[in-house]
């Protein structure tokens, strides 16, 4: 998997025009081939600070999107940032969950039958 963090200050000024752009994008990207996720965020203590978050599911899947009008697009906003783009690709060989830090913790799974389908699964004693 390809995490791919795109930081952005955006004018004073132009701050509603940066939204709309990237909300906009979301619903498209989203639809694109090999897209897992891909979400915009405001920063708490700047509102003019946003955040692109976009999970893909291989390299050649997020060169593509990299290549495409919808990209341009984003790049083209560089006229409503009062500094360039932060853009960081991060690549993911490996993903864990919540057992982890329960394991972590010293929180005991503790191993239960389903009434539904018999089928064995596990209950943490606490969740998080």
């Amino acid at each position: 998997m390809i995490i791919v963090r795109i930081t952005m200050k955006a004018l004073i000024e132009k701050r509603r025009e940066m939204m709309q752009t990237l909300l906009s994008m979301i619903e498209p990207a989203g639809k694109e081939k090999g897209c897992l996720s891909y979400e915009v965020f405001c920063d708490l203590e700047d509102n003019h600070v946003f955040s692109l978050i976009e999970e893909w599911e291989t390299r050649k899947d997020l060169e593509r999107h990299i290549r495409s009008e919808r990209f341009s697009v984003l790049l083209g906003t560089k006229s409503l940032l009062a500094e360039p783009s932060e853009i960081n690709i991060h690549t993911v060989s490996d993903s864990e969950g919540v057992e982890v830090v329960n394991t972590l913790r010293g929180k005991e799974p503790i191993k239960r039958t389903s009434k539904k389908n018999k089928d064995d699964f596990h209950m943490w004693k606490e969740s998080l």
